[in-house]
């Protein structure tokens, strides 16, 4: 069953779009980046939590990315870039999050997936932001150490700064909380067939 999750959490990781932050794409990629991870870690957390029935098991699943995140992290970095080239995203507390709703509604999905997926959707843009924030100018390390293959439309640009209705952490969270619910429930419903 490790193995399964294993294996599994990296495709879905992978496959939710760009799965560790650049830091020189970060801010431009942050909106997509909180739209497809929080709702992978939605629908990855609640089926094995469900799978097993165990309240923890979303905490398990976000650890093992952040583990698999921090050795493509070493292996950029084996490369020659910085430490801060690649920013590890903040997946576990969200997790737990989903983890003490379940166990908070004693093991009721249908809350773990209205409640859990909104609070996924909602603290995971919040914490990336937080990481983000800690890490050195994006810019700065773009033009230092591009990356080989960067294509034209990731080139990095100057991110607007103080207009809410343009803020990254709005737009993230927001889309992220609104569609984490429905596609968790879908995810939780093929869970029962």
């Amino acid at each position: 069953f490790i193995v399964v999750v294993a294996v599994n959490s990296t495709l879905l990781t992978i496959n939710a779009g760009d799965y560790i932050f650049y830091t020189d794409w970060a801010w431009t990629s942050f909106v997509v980046f909180s739209i497809s991870q929080s709702t992978m870690l939605a629908v990855g957390a609640i089926y094995y939590m469900l799978f097993t029935g165990v309240p923890g098991t979303a905490t398990y699943y976000a650890t093992i990315m952040t583990i698999y995140t921090w050795v493509a992290k070493g292996a950029w970095f084996a490369l020659g870039y910085p430490m801060d080239f690649v920013t590890v995203p903040i997946w576990i507390p969200s997790a737990m999050l989903l983890d003490l709703t379940y166990w908070a509604t004693r093991r009721n999905k249908h809350a773990a997936i209205i409640i859990g997926g909104t609070l996924i959707g909602l603290s995971l843009p919040m914490f990336n932001m937080i990481n983000l924030l800690l890490i050195r100018d994006p810019l700065e390390i773009a033009f230092k150490y591009p990356r080989p293959t960067l294509p034209p439309y990731m080139t990095p640009i100057e991110p607007q700064v103080g207009k809410f209705y343009n803020s990254p952490v709005a737009l993230g969270s927001g889309a992220g909380a609104v569609l984490t619910v429905p596609i968790a429930a879908l995810g939780a419903k093929l869970n029962t067939w």
